[in-house]
Order: structure tokens, then sequence, then C-alpha cells
């Protein structure tokens, strides 16, 4: 150990940083926490920056407070962070509370990521190696780190990029005199930090894997979702946009507070209301169509319902494939025009059915065809509404689900409504 730390000298330190980098790790920590405190905490940087954050999170945890509020601020914004990640909270916070102000307001705000992003959810605590390390090497460097629950080994290079994976099982079967380049395979997925929660739903569907890397837009590692983490938000995605549908709000829980839910819900249900005043107020404008022919009255809803149905099976299939990435609002035109012409063929079988059934019970060729008719063009309508709603919404930058059934109801309920009775009121004369 002499001849290493000989080598470790302030001239070798300064002017090596990488090759002094590599010797602190093939140390235990204890032992490179106790080499580097030897130093000015601000000429250990260059070499700090060169460890891997797993590694160098284990040698700060050897290292005194007073040094590390020292070598903190004077850290790259990615080094500094991706090693506070790692501590623990109380750690973090103490560390925080005494570094310069504006270090700590910058390094506060790139902590903090938005609840629905994929920094949100990630991990600190991943495995990063150099593909230039042997699999003995690499071994005891894993032996030395905290036991954690990852499979995968990530390969970057000297600045922290991303560049491939090795399967933790993989690299405990081989020989150890084997380079860890020639067991790296190409990186199958990964995330941005700053990703919405959707874009890694959607990953975790496509891709299926155990731990998902998250980058920075550098494309350095920071960080790792693990399967679990995934299938969590996987669950809450699906919840919110249930939620989100019928205008509660996806912060909603069961077990809210009662007020919470008021405040959240109340305003929809004040839209709805007037939404169903608008509805309302289409029927007043046939008052003397429904006021001749009171029969109406009774076969409206079927119309209207009918619509309503065929609206949200639209809307149910658009939002998935929004949710899931599998069409873009890009596709708008296929889109609709699928829906659209679904609707119209649907329309028809129903309204030949409706038709007869009305038939049947009224003994009025002239009310069957109205009620079929009618029944052809809101059905049409409605499909065309369903896509078009989650559509808008997401060209427009807003979440897609976000009280598209009550938006969806309005059309739907208006659309159901006029053409019936406007049908009814331009076809009287076959009702008399």
């Amino acid at each position: 150990m002499n001849d290493i730390e000989s080598a470790l000298q302030k001239k070798f330190l300064i002017d090596y940083p990488s090759d002094s980098a590599r010797l602190l790790e093939s140390l235990t920590a204890e032992h490179a926490a106790t080499l580097l405190s030897n130093y000015p905490a601000e000429m250990t940087v260059p070499v700090f920056e060169k460890i891997s954050p797993d590694f160098g999170a284990l040698i700060a945890s050897h290292l005194s407070d007073d040094f590390l509020k020292k070598l903190i601020p004077l850290l790259s914004h990615y080094y500094a962070t991706n090693l506070l990640r790692r501590f623990s909270k109380e750690k973090r916070l103490a560390l925080l509370h005494q570094i310069p102000l504006k270090s700590k307001h910058a390094l506060n705000k790139a902590l903090r990521y938005a609840s629905d992003s994929a920094g949100a959810l990630m991990e600190a605590d991943f495995i990063a190696l150099q593909k230039n390390l042997t699999v003995a090497q690499a071994i005891s460097r894993l032996q030395q780190l905290p036991h954690h629950a990852r499979r995968m080994v990530f390969i970057v290079d000297a600045q922290f990029h991303l560049e491939n994976i090795i399967d933790l099982q993989a690299l405990v079967l081989a020989q150890e005199d084997t380079l860890l380049e020639e067991l790296a395979r190409p990186v199958q997925a990964y995330v941005y930090d700053t990703d919405d929660t959707d874009k890694v739903v959607f990953t975790l569907e496509k891709y299926r894997i155990t731990d998902l890397p998250v980058i920075d837009y550098e494309g350095r590692l920071v960080g790792v979702i693990p399967y679990d983490t995934l299938m969590d938000a996987s669950r809450e995605e699906a919840t919110a946009d249930m939620l989100t549908m019928v205008g509660a709000s996806k912060d909603e829980r069961a077990l809210s507070p009662a007020l919470f839910a008021i405040k959240k819900r109340l305003p929809w249900l004040q839209i709805n209301l007037l939404t169903a005043f608008l509805a309302a107020s289409v029927v007043g404008l046939f008052e003397n169509t429904i006021a001749t022919f009171t029969v109406l009255a009774v076969l409206m809803p079927i119309v209207a319902g009918q619509s309503g149905n065929t609206g949200s099976q639209a809307l149910a299939v658009t939002l998935r494939g929004l949710a899931l990435r599998e069409v873009q609002t890009q596709q708008w035109f296929y889109i609709l025009f699928k829906e659209g012409r679904v609707a119209f063929i649907n329309g028809i079988a129903v309204a030949l059915t409706t038709s007869l059934g009305v038939f049947l019970w009224s003994h009025s060729i002239g009310l069957g065809l109205i009620i079929g008719i009618s029944m052809i063009i809101s059905m049409f309508i409605a499909g065309l509404a369903g896509a078009a709603v989650p559509l808008v919404l997401s060209s427009l930058k807003q979440d897609p689900a976000q009280s598209s059934t009550v938006i969806l109801t309005t059309i739907t309920d208006v659309c159901g409504f006029s053409t019936f009775l406007g049908t009814a009121t331009l076809l009287s004369f076959l009702l008399t």
C-alpha cells in the first residue's frame, strides 16, 4: 500500500486526477477518505469528480462534515446533486444548511423534481463502472457497496455518460480477467429526468425492464427507476386518468378529507350543471314540437344514451392510444376518419334495430324513420367528438383525460336532442 500512498502526492493529485481516482477506487472507502482528508478540499475536487458516484458517496460517508461542506459547493452541479441524493435525508439537510446560500439554492432546485417527472421517481443507488475495469476489479468494488436490489450494472465513460449495461448475473459468472466492455450490451431503454410519468409508464409497457436508467440532458446517468416503482407509477397514472375523466382530482384518495374532495369536485360539478342547462335549452327550442307529439319525450333518452355510449367508446380508445404513445395528435385525420366510419356503420346497425322496435311499439312508420335517421347522425357526430376531445386537449398541452367525460357528455346530449327533435320537426308531416 506504500506505493499507492507515495503516488498520491500533491503533484500527482493535481496533474493526474483520473489516475488518482482509479488508485483511490482500488482502496477501501475508509482508506481513500483518510488519504483525501490530508489535502485541502479544493485540491481534491478534480479527483473526486472522476470517482464513480456510488463509490464517491461511500468515501464521503467517512469524511468529516467540515470537509464536505467545503467540498460540495466546489463540485460540478451534476456530481454534487448525485452525491447528495445518496445521503440520508437528515445528513443531506444538515450539509445543505452549512454551505453558502447561493450553492444551497442551486442544489435545492436540482434536488426537487416535478412530482410527475422521472426525476421524482428515480433512486440514486445505481452501480456505475467504467468499461476498462476487469471483472475482478468490478466485483471488488461491488463488495464495498451497501447491499441493494439492483440487477444491472451501468457502464459509463469518464464524464459519467451512459454507454452500456451489464446483467449482474453475467458479471458474477464471468472470468475474473474479462474486461467489462466484453460483457456490455446496448442500453435497451432510458428516460430523461424531466420526462413525465406518461413517458415512464410507456417505456415500462414497451420494454418490461427491471431497472430503467434516468439520464440528464447531457446524457449523464443520474438515477434508476426500479421495476416496482415503475409498476406503482403505472397504477397511479391509470387511476389518475380515471379520476380526471370525470372531473375529480388525481390527488384525491378514498380516505382524503371531505373538504379536500369538495374543493376538487365542486367546480366541475358546477360546470356540468351549466352544460346540463345548455342541453335543456336545446330541448326548449323544440317545445312546440314536443307539445304536439308527446311521444318524442319518451324516445329522446334513447337517442342521447346511444350517442353518449358511442362517444365514450371513441374517447376511451383514443385516450389509451395517446397514453401508450400508440398515436400522436398529428394523426388526427386518420383517427377521426376511423372513429367516424366506425360510428356511422354502428349507427346504421343500431338505427335499424331501433326503428324496428319503435315501429312495433308505436305502429308508426314515420316515427321509426325519424328516430333511425337521428340515431345515425347523432352516433356519427358522437364518434367524432369522442376522438376529437382528447386530441384537442393534447394539442393544447393539456391532460387529454382532464374532465373529458364532462365535455363529451355535453356534446352528445346536445347532439342527440337536437338531431332527434330537429329531424322530428322537419319530418313532422310523417307523424300526423
